[in-house]
C-alpha cells in the first residue's frame, strides 16, 4: 500500500471520530455562564440585604447615648430650662420622631469640632431642640 492512501484513511477516520467526541469547550462555556448568573444573583441578594440594613439604621427608634458620669449638671439645667421655654408644638415635635443614629453621631462630631447649635442645625437638617436633646444625652452640651 501506498503511504498517501494510509494517511488519507487515517485523516478520514479522525474526522469521523471528531463528530462523536463531545466538545469540552461547550461544557466550560456553560459552567462559566452558570457561574456568572450565580454571582449576579448573589450580588443582587447582598444589595437587597444592604438596603434593608441601611433602612433599619435610618429608622433606629432608640438613639439613647449614655452620658459620662462627670457631666456638668449646670449645662443640663440650662438645657432643661431651654426645653421648658418651648411652645407646645415644639415639645410635641421633640417627642414624635426618633433620630437616626447616623445623625446623632454627626451632631456629636460637629459639636466636638466647635460648631454652634444653629450651624449644626443647618448642616444636619435637625431642629435646634433636637440638637440640644442629642447633646444632652451624649454629655456634650455647651
Amino acid at each position: 500500500m501506498d503511504y498517501s492512501i494510509i494517511l488519507i484513511m487515517i485523516g478520514i477516520v479522525c474526522i469521523i471520530i471528531s463528530f462523536f467526541i463531545k466538545d469540552s469547550t461547550k461544557k466550560i462555556e456553560k459552567d462559566i455562564e452558570d457561574l456568572s448568573i450565580s454571582i449576579y444573583q448573589e450580588t443582587n441578594s447582598i444589595k437587597r440585604r444592604l438596603k434593608v440594613v441601611e433602612e433599619e439604621l435610618m429608622l433606629e427608634p432608640n438613639f439613647q447615648v449614655k452620658s459620662p458620669a462627670n457631666s456638668n449638671t449646670i449645662n443640663k439645667a440650662k438645657k432643661n430650662e431651654f426645653i421648658n421655654t418651648l411652645n407646645p408644638k415644639q415639645q410635641e415635635l421633640k417627642k414624635t420622631k426618633p433620630i437616626p443614629e447616623i445623625l446623632v453621631r454627626q451632631v456629636i462630631e460637629l459639636d466636638k469640632q466647635g460648631y454652634s447649635v444653629s450651624e449644626i442645625s443647618k448642616l444636619s437638617t435637625l431642629a435646634e431642640v433636637r440638637i440640644h436633646e442629642i447633646l444632652q444625652n451624649s454629655g456634650g452640651i455647651k
